[in-house]
């Protein structure tokens, strides 16, 4: 966007400082870098380093310092190679000031991803009991070149890139086995750092299965810090207990805005809302994570906005809260575009994430990866044209785009680019690709009736998405006479099929007749939403939060870190009686840390308390289908009170923190 220059200066006589930061090391990981920031490095900006080289990392750490962060994990994937392959690399961000760290599958800065730093052919396997030795040499090698700098050291070990520890160990060999390892690597630390071992900056990242590893008996050294993650999907498994909480080294956190892996990438389009990443990190902070928090940004341009939000956080926890962080971007538009439009992007925002709550643009295509051989497929969304949920999906998205479009001509030409980049392209690319599937899925449909010409008329729907994202994509990589090439792809990851065109039923000689698509309003006296605002009484400890849920308000049980916990009521609908069936979906957190539940106690007309309970394994199918929707549903049965003339339905507190997204009364 344009700079605007001021022809003078003026700085007063005096001593300014903006405060210390909440949290002691803040930066963000580059991942997946494989289809955007990769080629547009190597083939565009700096086509001598031949990949991701110091020119291109001097822009991002001064991204960085813009943000008021200080440290970077570089990217790594075996395209890329190793950061200290180049060796103007350490040297750039050393002399900007910011400090290097790495991933969870990255110990003491040593990338076993690039072939440069770890061949099996020529290094053998990357199995510390049968090839210590040799692991160990290479580790040193590292320290000898990197350890002059700042730097804060991945502790502990995984498998090659991002697979788990190689080697067939029983749970407490694992425990045994990694407790060496962080012996041995302490020893390194010492012998080629002249500080005291607690000086040296460390963290041990549970990510996947290491957490197992750590949940078994792993006793990590007391200053290390524990770097607590997240599912992948915003979610954080677990965050310190009480005895975690008294550790020298602290907590830190490893957080998601983007991610590649099972049971769907999303890498394409930046979709967590603000109030989910301040709810889960506010968790994180509030149980001792304070040394270290670490972004995972994929290819940083497409989560320009989440990035802001979690950086802002990272500087002053107490600048925003649950209430007030849904309209941090919004503002940071207006900031940028004039504070005349920020009602205009508050709105654009909150139906963007809505929609994406729901079901995120990549997840349209309905399969899965790395998972079951029949989920491996494209296959037609859920969304119901029967029910008109269809219909109304694809007009309050094309609304959307429509506002967003017509909002772009009236911003200065200057700043157009920019406004393409931050808002037209995720807004309307995400209603191109639910316009590509639900009109197939339409197809799919009319044609299955016979309606043959109807059925070539969604087919050409589908079609014009199709290519409507790849003009968006066009105009993305050539404005600015090409200065983000390469950035607007429909980045595909390993295994998704999203980006592709799904199957279409054609009748030849048919003809094309438009089928109308005007939203249906969809009446069922006897299947009622409740409107989760309209409570008759509440505790204080209760809090109703827009920006999150299936319609953007949900009901926090308590503050999930406090002691308290309160309840809060609702009238049922009028014509309620004999018996009634209802449906609750919550926003599927994990439990606090290992002995605690989620549970939340519903009651109807005062009577006895049935449970629900968002209760799951990651990686189960229940948690690969509720991340998917952003949701964890219960069904529950209750006899009303026949004495009563008015029926309550009651929700209280046993977990705090747990979260109310919908509810559905079927009498």
């Amino acid at each position: 966007m344009p700079v605007v220059k001021h022809p003078d200066i003026y700085i007063n006589h005096g001593t300014f400082t903006d405060g210390n930061p909440s949290i002691k090391y803040r930066g963000f990981f580059i991942n997946d870098e494989d289809w955007c920031l990769y080629p547009w490095s190597k083939h565009h900006f700096e086509p001598e380093a031949g990949t991701i080289g110091p020119r291109t990392y001097a822009k991002v750490c001064e991204l960085i310092l813009r943000l008021k962060g200080n440290m970077v994990a570089p990217a790594m994937h075996t395209c890329t190679g190793a950061f200290y392959a180049l060796e103007d690399n350490k040297r750039v961000a050393d002399s900007l000031g910011v400090i290097i760290t790495t991933s969870h599958c990255e110990p003491l800065l040593l990338n076993n991803a690039a072939h440069s730093e770890w061949d099996n052919n020529r290094d053998g396997d990357w199995n510390y009991a049968l090839n210590a030795e040799k692991i160990r040499s290479k580790w040193n090698a590292r320290l000898d070149e990197a350890s002059q700098y700042e730097n804060i050291y991945t502790m502990a070990m995984r498998g090659l890139h991002d697979e788990g520890l190689r080697g067939n160990f029983t749970p407490q060999e694992r425990v045994d086995l990694i407790t060496q390892v962080i012996d041995d690597q302490r020893q390194m630390l010492t012998n080629h750092i002249n500080k005291p071992i607690n000086d040296i900056p460390q963290i041990f990242v549970p990510y996947k299965e290491t957490m197992d590893i750590y949940e078994n008996g792993l006793q990590v050294p007391d200053d290390v810090t524990i770097v607590w993650v997240d599912d992948n999907y915003g979610y954080m498994k677990r965050v310190s207990n009480p005895e975690e909480q008294k550790r020298a080294g602290r907590a830190g956190v490893y957080y998601h805005i983007s991610y590649l892996g099972c049971p769907h990438e999303y890498l394409w389009l930046q979709s967590t809302p603000p109030v989910l990443m301040y709810e889960e990190l506010m968790k994180a902070y509030n149980t001792g994570a304070d040394r270290y928090w670490l972004l995972n940004v994929g290819d940083i341009k497409p989560g320009e906005l989440g990035i802001s939000t979690f950086f802002d956080l990272a500087w002053d926890v107490d600048d925003l809260n649950i209430q007030t962080v849904n309209h941090h971007q919004a503002k940071m538009l207006a900031d940028i575009f004039g504070s005349k439009y920020q009602h205009e992007f508050q709105h654009i925002l909150d139906q963007y994430y809505r929609l994406a709550w729901e079901h995120k643009p990549e997840y349209m295509g309905g399969e899965h990866e790395w998972d079951g051989r029949e989920y491996e497929k494209l296959v037609d969304t859920h969304h119901s044209f029967e029910t008109g949920e269809a219909q109304l999906r694809l007009d309050q998205y094309r609304a959307l785009s429509d506002k967003v479009a017509a909002l772009e001509q009236r911003i200065p030409q200057e700043y157009r680019p920019a406004f393409f980049e931050l808002i037209s392209y995720p807004v309307m690319g995400a209603y191109q690709m639910n316009r590509k599937f639900l009109m197939a899925k339409l197809n799919h449909e009319l044609f299955a009736q016979g309606r043959n010409a109807e059925a070539n008329w969604a087919a050409e729907q589908s079609k014009q998405a199709f290519d409507s994202i790849h003009a968006l994509n066009h105009r993305f990589n050539t404005m600015l006479d090409g200065k983000w090439k390469y950035f607007g792809t429909i980045t595909p990851g390993i295994m998704a099929l999203y980006q592709n065109m799904p199957h279409l039923d054609i009748t030849e000689g048919a003809g094309s007749k438009a089928v109308d698509l005007t939203p249906v309003i969809f009446d069922d006296a006897n299947r009622i939403k409740l409107d989760l605002a309209d409570y008759t009484t509440k505790s204080d400890d209760i809090n109703l939060l827009k920006g999150i849920g299936y319609d953007w308000i949900a009901v926090q049980m308590a503050e999930p870190t406090g002691n308290e916990g309160g309840k809060i009521t609702y009238q049922l609908p009028a014509g309620c009686e004999g018996t009634i069936d209802v449906e609750i979906a919550t926003v599927p957190f994990f439990p606090l840390y290992k002995g605690c539940k989620s549970r939340v106690a519903v009651s109807v007309d005062g009577g006895e308390p049935q449970i629900i309970a968002t209760d799951f394994k990651e990686y189960s199918r229940e948690w690969k289908n509720q991340v998917l929707v952003n949701g964890a549903k219960h069904k529950l049965h209750f006899d009303l009170d026949p004495n009563s003339k008015a029926h309550t339905i009651t929700f209280s507190t046993i977990d705090p923190g747990q979260m109310l997204q919908q509810v559905i009364i079927n009498d």
